[in-house]
């Protein structure tokens, strides 16, 4: 198939004008099924979403990213989506980075050995990601021998968002901060305005 693009990666087109085209002996798109039609259409949904969370963030200095949930065999394709509607790529995978989670932190009996036993086990040196849900969680995280690299609140309501920004930098200035949970476009300016570095 050869078809030169009508628009750029991540262009916003209008309703009407033509977005691609395919030339290309008859029998080669009928052979090759649905695909052809099934990708551009779904990707294309990829992309404006980040798109309109990047512009209620702009100015802010916080990033939009995206999950690892992403449909088996499509991982890398959405991501690229995602990143032509300006959004930034999280994790791929567990292989490229460490998240515990609050089920990791539950599992291990508590942050300090949870964050232990990825520092033992992480001799490639990936970034350690871990969630809080609470300030005494956060304040566990910040006190412990093995620092994360990032850490992930999940679910805090604006204020307490600031509150725990503000007590991150001052324990561990230029640590990575995360905000994930209730966020939307509604409310993904306000948690922006916290100083949070990513929003999930």
């Amino acid at each position: 198939l050869s078809s030169p693009p009508c628009l750029p990666d991540g262009a916003a087109p209008a309703p009407g004008p033509l977005v691609a085209a395919a030339v290309a002996p008859l029998a080669r798109p009928l052979g090759a099924g649905r695909a052809p039609l099934t990708f551009p259409p779904r990707l294309a949904g990829f992309a404006p979403p980040p798109r309109r969370y990047v512009e209620a963030v702009q100015g802010t200095g916080a990033r939009i990213v995206d999950t690892r949930k992403t449909t088996p065999g499509w991982r890398a394709l959405e991501k690229a989506a995602v990143r032509a509607g300006g959004g930034t790529n999280h994790r791929t995978g567990l292989f490229d980075a460490y998240l515990i989670k609050e089920n990791h932190v539950a599992a291990a009996g508590g942050v300090g050995p949870a964050l232990a036993a990825v520092a033992a086990a992480n001799a490639a040196g990936l970034p350690v990601e871990i969630e809080v849900r609470s300030g005494e969680e956060l304040e566990a995280v910040l006190g412990d021998p093995h620092p994360p690299d990032r850490i992930l609140f999940d679910n805090f309501d604006p204020d307490e968002l600031a509150r725990a920004v503000r007590r991150a930098h001052e324990a561990r200035p230029g640590i990575l901060l995360e905000a994930s949970g209730n966020v939307s476009l509604g409310t993904a300016g306000e948690i922006a305005t916290t100083g949070v570095d990513w929003i999930s």
